[in-house]
């Protein structure tokens, strides 16, 4: 029980301080935070509304956590954030309790270490977005389902498995039912057409996941009829086969994203490459542990191919390997410790080298906000130019986050080359999972001022005002959350031309950006009221 304990003040200690000191990011951050306050504002619970009208992206279980939040804490940033933060502190007790099961507390902990020690399973804990909810139910729901062929109460893991199946679709969609079936036939092909779950497991799975699902599915088509279903189906087809604008991106997107944005764990995946011997822990429970790689391997790679088929290619789409990848390589951390492995020398090198590169990254953040003024002449996009312009402080010592980072990941491949393989792992992991939180805490803040920080504080400026603010030439929704927005009652809004031309009833306010600026600020109904870092902001004149 203390370990649980400690585990869970680590992982409190590590998501939820400060969550609130950054603005949430457009699109997906606002997004759900926006349609988590018009629930609040409308008392419409059981659809998910942006600009308060009808939002079939998303089913509402995220939001209703977020909601939940939002009625505790105020409707700010740290409310939104908040739910991913208590799935992180639930996610690295989960993954503790199950190492402990498959083998022991030593696998256990080495995989909560794991997982926390990477950059983006660590960092989406600190974030609004969907994925790390969704990701922690259907990861469940297959788990559970791989418990089936091990339990005594198998009829029960079913039911778990259904349960929380259906909460994965209430979180995200029917794409968990997709991508659950897709590993359960691969299973089934690879153990050539042997499985321990039988037709009655499966019929279970089935009836808890559509019961699941019915309580919002089910009781939106009896209260509204079936067009908010439809439009849902109908979209959630359309971004599995149709390229959204500005998210298109080459098959081999994701395999790029895992390797660096998993570091240092995915370099550990490297090391199942070597001689036909294998290593098992010699337990009891060896043929248990054994499937339950086989699972991980096959989650691993039908989510990594599957998306890299999707024709939408977005960073977190791919979020779900960060568990089979974590685990894989804590098995394999845990047989190093063990000394039932040894790391060959490319693999040490390429653990070096790619958390040098990361480093220099991180060094050369610094050095391009003190140098800006040399570099602006050479981007060519002029809106990117323009937002480097914002006036955010850095100083060439911050490079030092970069170099410290370096340090300590040469310093862990040292340790793992002279064979003191756990003090190696130690350092690695506890000094990137430390790593993390400072240097989001410090990055993150002055590269939102860079992307967005004008356009918010435009937003926030106008809190508070009964007035009508639409942006212009580009989607977002930060104007309905940081203006706090209320419905309008108008029955034209939001129709952009009545916006711009139409006997408004209240005043109207504009951004664009500076590279669309030239359809609009020549207006003869808008009048330019101000420009900073690449937005123009106006108003109806």
């Amino acid at each position: 029980m203390m370990k649980y304990l400690l585990i869970a003040l680590v992982a409190a200690l590590l998501f939820i301080p400060f969550l609130g000191a950054v603005h949430l990011f457009d699109w997906d951050e606002i997004n759900f935070a926006e349609a988590a306050r018009e629930m609040i504002v409308s008392h419409n619970y059981s659809q998910v509304q942006i600009d308060f009208r009808p939002f079939w992206e998303k089913p509402p279980l995220f939001i209703w956590m977020q909601a939940g939040s939002m009625l505790l804490f105020g409707v700010n940033d740290f409310a939104a954030r908040l739910p991913n933060a208590i799935i992180g502190i639930a996610t690295l007790l989960t993954l503790f309790a199950i190492g402990k099961k498959l083998a022991d507390e030593k696998l256990g902990m080495w995989w909560a270490l794991v997982y926390a020690g990477s950059w983006l399973p660590h960092f989406y804990f600190k974030s609004g977005i969907i994925d790390p909810t969704f990701n922690y139910f259907i990861f469940l729901a297959i788990y559970f389902a791989y418990r089936i062929a091990y339990s005594n109460r198998s009829y029960r893991m079913a039911m778990l498995s259904g349960f929380f199946l259906g909460l994965a679709v209430l979180t995200k969609g029917p794409v968990a039912i997709l991508v659950s079936m897709l590993a359960l036939v691969v299973y089934w092909l690879w153990n050539k057409f042997r499985i321990g779950i039988k037709l009655a497991h499966l019929g279970l799975i089935a009836l808890f996941a559509s019961i699941t699902t019915l309580l919002w599915f089910g009781y939106e088509i009896l209260a509204h009829g079936w067009w908010f279903v439809n439009e849902f189906v109908t979209y959630q087809i359309r971004l599995l086969t149709t390229e959204d604008a500005g998210h298109g991106g080459p098959f081999l997107y994701h395999w790029v994203v895992l390797l660096i944005g998993c570091f240092p764990a995915s370099i550990f995946l490297f090391s199942y490459i070597r001689g036909r011997k294998k290593t098992i822990y010699g337990q009891p429970a060896a043929a248990e542990q054994k499937d339950f790689k086989v699972w991980m391997w096959i989650l691993f790679w039908v989510v990594l191919i599957l998306f890299s088929i999707v024709k939408t290619k977005i960073v977190h789409y791919s979020s779900l390997c960060y568990f089979p990848l974590s685990y894989l390589a804590a098995y394999q951390v845990y047989k190093l410790s063990s000394g039932k492995l040894r790391l060959r020398g490319w693999n040490i090198a390429l653990l070096c080298v790619t958390g040098i590169l990361l480093g220099i990254a991180i060094a050369l953040l610094p050095l391009v906000g003190v140098y800006k003024d040399i570099i602006i002449p050479y981007i060519g996009d002029k809106f990117a130019a323009a937002n480097l312009q914002a006036q955010v402080p850095w100083s060439v010592a911050e490079t030092g986050y970069g170099i410290a980072y370096i340090v300590l990941v040469t310093l862990s491949t040292v340790l793992l080359y002279q064979r003191k393989i756990t003090n190696g792992l130690i350092c690695l992991f506890v000094s990137t999972m430390v790593f993390i939180p400072v240097t989001v805490l410090h990055f993150v803040p002055k590269l939102e001022r860079y992307s967005q920080g004008a356009a918010i504080d435009f937003f926030i400026s106008l809190q508070g005002k009964d007035v009508y603010v639409k942006a212009l030439g580009y989607h977002s929704y930060a104007q309905h959350y940081y203006t706090r927005e209320q419905p309008h009652h108008n029955k034209n809004y939001p129709n952009t031309d009545w916006l711009l031309n139409g006997a408004i009833d209240k005043p109207a306010y504009f951004i664009c950006r500076i590279t669309d600026s030239e359809e609009f600020i020549h207006h003869p109904n808008l009048e330019v009221i101000g420009e900073k870092n690449g937005f123009v902001f106006m108003k109806r004149k």
